[in-house]
């Protein structure tokens, strides 16, 4: 077997490896956030495909009872989807990379909130609790809890939660679900064919919402026994369905991860060059982040004239200096910004796939850096930009002694971050009559890298589970007291009353929750850490299947 082949069969497993990492992150992120029983179901489909309804029963021991609600709660959060199979079977479908976007929910959160404040915040967060919802009942829930964080007589109104998400909605932060067609098929399928027209995958009902939100009351709970009609009366509610019943929305994550991507672009613009530099890619991508797609290899073309007329307001810049930055821009060597055409001053565009490169291998660098050392990074650049390289010749424009060079190269070698390529002068592959060759696989290493990545949040989750059940006992107990000084604080009791309360809970309890606290906050700090390595390098493996 040639030292090629034997790559090749390394390289293979660890994709096997991948796909492991990924089925254990998926069911860890499941669980946590859905129960055992959708864990289970969810899992069950992203290890075997694609399953009939009785399949999974049988396969996983569950009632059909139990495999339709987890069924109907992956659909809901579109983390499942169905199909009509041609001998009449409808057959369901987990998608893994869907479910690996639950990591990410945070990010999401704070994006909204940075870009739209606490509405953009709490409808975002309700459309990601809830999977679908509809404009109306969200304005409402929305309005609800806003009202709860204000103060006494202070409500909000359903028209300024209204504004905020016709905002989301023209920005396609959100977007509409795919709904069954008006016509019904005849005779009726055994699943429906839900549909959406691309155009008015934005397009926001025209609704009268009037009201303001409502603090919640205790009172306001069904009583047992309550007629379900009188408690709607007392709501104010109706028996009739909304003027958007049926119309369903849902978090668009491919436009949260195209902004992701774009401030990766202009961060990596800032770094390399200047504030003003950064702030013009920045202008360009705001230009066409609607209408460019997330797949799109550049942005559409764009004008100086276009570009020096869309800086943000007061921004002191002239038209030539302009120009002199854009061709800066497109004269770097990293090729962020091309041009095209030198008629009317030529047209400029943001090379997204480029860019996504140059992200993904400074990323790579980085980490060959702080696992290795500035020396084993000197090779790798090195390899980088020589493309391949034979041992002797990585010593001499290294400038390493052999042996280090040696020792650093097969240590790259065996991580998977350096890959050897052979090169037979004849047939027989005789090692005296054969080049090798190293290089960096940029693809490969990428791939490899995310596997890592996986994992390493998998185990970040279940260290955290660990350190949450090892100290249940003390949190159940911390909860018992703080539920008690609030009731007591409600009642007006005296603070002799509330500090023996809280002398319940001894000093070393309280130094061991404060350690947890730090421990927990710690590792979500991590998660989030390495979850944006993750974007970046799920964003440039795509760019990479994407290109012809």
């Amino acid at each position: 077997m040639g030292l090629g082949q034997a790559w090749q069969q390394w390289v293979d497993l660890g994709a096997l490896r991948m796909t492991q990492a990924e089925l254990k992150l998926s069911s860890l992120l499941l669980r946590e956030h859905f129960g055992a029983i959708v864990e289970q179901i969810g899992t069950w489909l992203i290890r075997t495909g694609p399953q009939p309804l009785r399949a999974l029963g049988s396969d996983t021991g569950l009632l059909l009872d139990q495999v339709k609600k987890a069924l109907c709660v992956l659909i809901q959060h579109n983390l499942v989807t169905y199909q009509v199979q041609k001998r009449g079977f409808v057959e369901y479908q987990a998608h893994c990379q869907r479910v690996l976007r639950i990591l990410r929910y945070p990010r999401y959160i704070y994006t909204a909130k940075s870009l739209y404040g606490d509405t953009g915040e709490l409808i975002v967060e309700e459309l990601l609790l809830n999977g679908k919802m509809t404009m109306s009942a969200l304005v409402k829930k929305v309005a609800d809890r806003l009202t709860e964080t204000m103060e006494d007589g202070k409500t909000m109104d359903y028209c300024d939660v209204s504004s905020t998400f016709v905002r989301l909605a023209d920005t396609h932060f959100i977007q509409r679900c795919p709904q069954v067609p008006e016509t019904p098929e005849t005779p009726p399928p055994p699943a429906p064919t839900l549909v959406i027209n691309e155009k008015d995958m934005y397009v926001v009902p025209r609704l009268n919402l009037v009201g303001k939100g409502k603090r919640r009351r205790s009172c306001d709970e069904e009583e047992p026994g309550e007629p379900r009609a009188k408690k709607q009366k007392q709501d104010g509610g109706s028996s009739e369905p909304p003027p958007d019943d049926g119309i369903y929305w849902q978090v668009n994550t491919d436009r949260f991860h195209q902004h992701f991507r774009d401030q990766g672009i202009v961060s990596a613009v800032a770094n390399r060059m200047d504030q003003t530099s950064s702030d013009i890619v920045r202008t360009m991508l705001r230009m066409s982040e609607v209408t460019t797609s997330s797949s799109a290899p550049h942005t559409q073309p764009l004008s100086s004239n276009e570009i020096f007329r869309s800086l943000p307001a007061g921004y002191n810049i002239t038209k030539p200096v302009l120009d002199q930055y854009l061709t800066l821009l497109a004269d770097d060597p990293l090729e962020f910004v091309g041009k095209s055409g030198d008629s009317g001053g030529g047209t400029y565009t943001v090379n997204l796939h480029k860019a996504l490169a140059s992200l993904a291998t400074a990323t790579l660098e980085s980490i060959v850096e702080e696992r290795f050392g500035s020396r084993c990074a000197r090779i790798f650049r090195l390899l980088l930009r020589k493309k391949h390289l034979e041992q002797k010749q990585v010593e001499d424009f290294a400038m390493i002694p052999a042996k280090e060079a040696k020792d650093m190269l097969y240590r790259m070698l065996s991580e998977n971050f350096v890959s050897l390529q052979e090169i037979p002068k004849t047939p027989d592959h005789a090692p005296s009559r054969t080049f090798y060759l190293y290089t960096v696989n940029v693809p490969s290493s990428a791939r490899m890298l995310l596997h890592r990545c996986y994992k390493s949040v998998a185990n970040l989750m279940e260290r955290r589970q660990y350190e949450t059940k090892e100290n249940k006992r003390l949190l159940e107990k911390s909860q018992r007291v703080e539920a008690i000084l609030a009731s007591m604080q409600a009642t007006g009791a005296e603070e002799a009353q509330l500090q023996e309360i809280e002398e319940m809970i001894t000093a070393p309890e309280r130094q061991q929750l404060e350690n947890l606290k730090r421990n927990v906050n710690k590792i979500d700090a991590s998660e989030s850490q390495v979850d944006e390595t993750i974007f970046v390098l799920e964003s440039f493996i795509e760019s990479t299947m994407r290109r012809p």
